[in-house]
């Protein structure tokens, strides 16, 4: 077979923007803060286990996420995806809302 027969498929959008930036770490977490301007502050809380007791430690970690409308309200859960430094100290831009915090 020649090399023009073995062309690959034409790869997926996510694909090629995956490959042409290397892997990006993707979180869930809730909005804690949204009092700046495009940013809002997400907590990420992990579970991993303990190596000698066994027990489930929570360990939580807060993000500045880049949030271009401002749409992005305290209590809400979104994701959010590692990128290019916007700031500072922030590196991190939310792609979707999981769940909109509702008051009751």
């Amino acid at each position: 077979m020649s090399a023009t027969q073995q062309a690959e498929a034409p790869k997926s959008k996510s694909e090629l923007q995956e490959s042409a930036h290397g892997y990006r770490r993707k979180l869930v977490g809730k909005v804690v803060s949204s009092k700046m301007d495009k940013t809002v502050v997400v907590e990420c809380i992990n579970q991993t286990r303990d190596l000698l007791y066994g027990k489930y430690v929570r360990s939580r970690k807060r993000h500045k996420a880049h949030d271009e409308t401002n749409q992005f309200k305290v209590g809400d859960q979104v994701e959010i995806q590692e990128h290019a430094p916007f700031s500072r100290h922030k590196r991190f831009i939310v792609t979707r809302l999981i769940k909109k915090f509702v008051e009751e």
